[in-house]
Order: C-alpha cells, then sequence, then structure tokens
C-alpha cells in the first residue's frame, strides 16, 4: 500500500508598503527560515510577483524541497480571500485588480491562499497570540492605513463578497478629509499614518506654542509619540484628537458587532496610552450603553516582524492541499 507524504511546513508571506516577508513555517508557529526584500523596488506587478515566487522556490529548494511544504499564505493590504486579489489598493503602488494569488500558483505549482492583512493577522492572534480562546473579537491594524477583521463565532466573518471589516473607510466627518479611496471623511484619513501626520500639522499651525515637532523636517507617527513621552504637551494632543476620532469610530463598530474584544496591531498601536486612553474614554462615551465597559482592548503580544507571517502560516494550513509535485 502506497503510504501518504505529509507535508509538515508551509510557506507564509507578508506583501507591506515598504517590505516583503517571507518564510518556511511549521504548524506549531516555529519559523525555520525567513527572508525579505523591499516592495518599493518593483513598481510593475507582474515583476513583483515573479520575483516574490523565484524567491520562494529558492528558499524552498534549499529547506526540504517540495516534499516538504504544504501550501503558501499571503498577507497583503485589500486582498479578497474569495478571490485571491488584491483588489483596488489605496496604498499599494500597483492599481486596480492584480491576481497574486492565481499568479503565485501558477508559478509555484502549489496551492496559494490570499487574505488581507487584518484577517491573517486574526487568523495568527486566534492561533497563537492573545486572542487564543476567544469566539467574538475584532483586530485592528494601525500603520499606513486602517484595516479590522471581523472573528464571529469562531470564524472570520468574510461578508458576501469578502469586504467585510473595512471599518477604515466609514465615514466619521461629513466633506472631511480626503482618503485614499477617494471618498472624503474615512476614518483612516484621521487614524493611519498620513492622517496623524496631517493632524500634527494642523495643531502646529494652531498653536505658536514651543514643540519638538517644529524641529522635524518629516514628521511620523512614531515620532510624535516618541515627543509625547518627552512631555511635548502639542504632540499630546496630536493623539488626544487621533484617540477620540479612533474611539468613536470603534464604538460605532462594536455598537453593530459587540466583540469581546479589539486587539489592536501596527506601529501606530505602539503609541500606547497616548492613543489608547483618549481611544477608551471617548469609546465608553459613545459606545451603546448596554456594552459600556465590557469590551477589552488588547494590544497584541506577537513580535510585530514576525505577526503577519505567523497569521499567513495558518491560513495556508486552512487552504485545500494542491501541488503539481505530488
Amino acid at each position: 500500500m502506497e503510504q501518504a507524504i505529509i507535508k509538515k511546513w508551509v510557506v507564509g508571506v507578508d506583501i507591506s508598503l515598504e517590505e516583503t516577508t517571507y518564510a518556511v513555517v511549521n504548524a506549531k508557529g516555529e519559523i525555520l527560515v525567513k527572508d525579505s526584500f523591499p516592495t518599493e523596488s518593483y513598481p510593475n506587478a507582474n515583476d513583483y510577483i515573479a520575483t516574490l515566487s523565484e524567491r520562494i522556490l529558492m528558499m524552498i529548494e534549499s529547506n526540504g524541497g517540495y516534499e516538504s511544504i504544504r501550501s503558501v499564505g499571503v498577507s497583503c493590504p485589500s486582498a479578497n480571500f474569495a478571490t485571491g486579489c488584491m483588489e483596488n489598493s489605496p496604498n499599494m503602488p500597483w492599481k486596480g485588480v492584480i491576481p497574486i494569488g492565481p499568479m503565485m500558483r501558477d508559478r509555484l505549482g502549489m496551492a496559494v491562499a490570499v487574505a488581507n492583512n487584518a484577517q491573517v493577522i486574526a487568523l495568527g492572534e486566534h492561533a497563537f497570540g492573545c486572542a487564543r480562546g476567544m469566539r467574538n473579537f475584532v483586530v485592528i491594524t494601525l500603520g499606513s492605513g486602517l484595516g479590522s477583521c471581523i472573528f464571529s463565532n469562531g470564524l472570520i466573518h468574510k461578508g458576501s463578497d469578502g469586504y467585510a471589516g473595512e471599518v477604515g473607510h466609514t465615514c466619521i466627518v461629513r466633506n472631511g478629509r480626503l482618503c485614499g479611496c477617494g471618498h472624503h471623511g474615512c476614518l483612516e484619513a484621521y487614524t493611519a499614518a498620513k492622517g496623524i501626520v496631517m493632524t500634527a500639522q494642523e495643531v502646529l499651525a494652531e498653536s505658536d506654542a514651543p514643540s519638538l515637532m517644529r524641529s522635524v523636517e518629516k514628521l511620523s507617527p512614531k515620532l510624535i509619540s516618541k515627543f509625547c513621552d518627552e512631555g511635548d504637551e502639542l504632540a499630546i494632543e496630536v493623539y488626544r484628537r487621533t484617540g477620540f476620532m479612533l474611539g468613536l469610530g470603534l464604538a460605532n463598530y462594536a455598537s453593530v458587532v459587540n466583540p469581546e474584544a479589539f486587539v489592536f496591531t501596527g506601529g501606530i498601536a505602539k503609541a500606547g496610552d497616548w492613543l489608547l486612553d483618549p481611544m477608551q474614554e471617548t469609546f465608553e462615551k459613545h459606545v451603546y450603553k448596554n456594552m459600556q465597559g465590557k469590551t477589552k482592548f488588547l494590544v497584541s503580544e506577537l513580535d510585530e516582524d514576525n505577526h503577519d507571517v505567523l497569521g499567513a502560516s495558518v491560513l495556508a494550513w486552512e487552504v485545500k492541499e494542491y501541488s503539481l509535485f505530488k
């Protein structure tokens, strides 16, 4: 009797605006080998996917070969799990619909699953992180954009077309700031990286008070958070306003989906209490009163350098196995 080959490893891929990371991961979430390259070096999507696929193949060949790899999971912004495509990303360099999953499947000869980064992070948090054991929670990713994923009754809620959870593109200010998606007043335009810098510019323009922010040619959320730690009152005001907007948006969100917890990930979440305190205060004031005081606010404890890759590895285990090399 021919014995079936049990493949013990998968490949997890994290595509972000600045960098693409890929790794071989086992079922316990242990990373065996990892590498990365700059995403921005490939303005052409076809060249990018060819390079990514070639690099993955080289890693596979150097670490056990095809016989050891079951499948590939990919985390990227604006991805649709149902189609395997990145669809009209407002922040990535490639516009329109990019069929990442099908293109990589053809090049790699094995199953490839693609999901947006918030969904992938939710899988990682549920399997390895602070959401382990929870059945109803929401992941909020705070970085170049604002993403989210609804984990409902132990499963990711994708919606009818795979777009559920796009809270970053809900309107929080009527006729407000222009968002990368083309609409005005989106929550992302006030709480993601560009929006926080814009808030800082507004705060500086409103006051003649001294601020460490005035001496910086290129502000970033990380720098503004650092200035908060140093007691800069205008920097603190930037995160107070950001926290207010985020708290208001999440109060609306929670009033609809009633999560057990919000789990925050991404570089902006590192602002800590400067962001989280005004956010939680605003949230409690505006959430449906029967939910007040019942929602946990958790910052991911997974290694920031690996949490997307780990989540992508969980995604890879869940896709139906396929291989040209069985």
